[in-house]
């Protein structure tokens, strides 16, 4: 959920900035990172729970420059039709996640008699 914070965060600052001469769009990334420590455990048969653990929490967000080549005669090189797709799904995730949250930390309680 933090990821999908701070992606908002970056693409609201990216469309705040879309008319700000020689602005570059900053790129956000955590699925790589995630996806490169994760592979590591593709082969064992019974990956140690732990170290899997620790390999999501040593995952780290990774905030870029995009060098996208500018259309503008401003060196900007904000798509805001992009920003605002992805601004909209990132929402729609973080939306999602809560829901998921909130629906299990119900179940919780309802198993705890509350």
């Amino acid at each position: 959920m933090d990821y999908l914070w701070e992606k908002q965060r970056i693409i609201s600052e990216n469309i705040a900035n879309n008319d700000t001469p020689g602005y570059k769009a900053k790129i956000i990334s955590f699925e790589d990172e995630l996806s490169s420590q994760l592979d590591k455990f593709k082969n064992q048969e019974n990956p140690n729970k732990n170290q899997i653990r620790k390999a999501i929490l040593d995952s780290k967000i990774k905030i870029d420059v995009s060098e996208e080549e500018s259309n503008r005669l401003d060196g900007n090189n904000v798509n805001l039709d992009v920003e605002q797709i992805e601004l909209g799904r990132a929402q729609l995730q973080y939306q999602y996640q809560v829901v998921q949250i909130n629906d299990q930390f119900s179940r919780i309680k309802s198993a705890i008699g509350k």
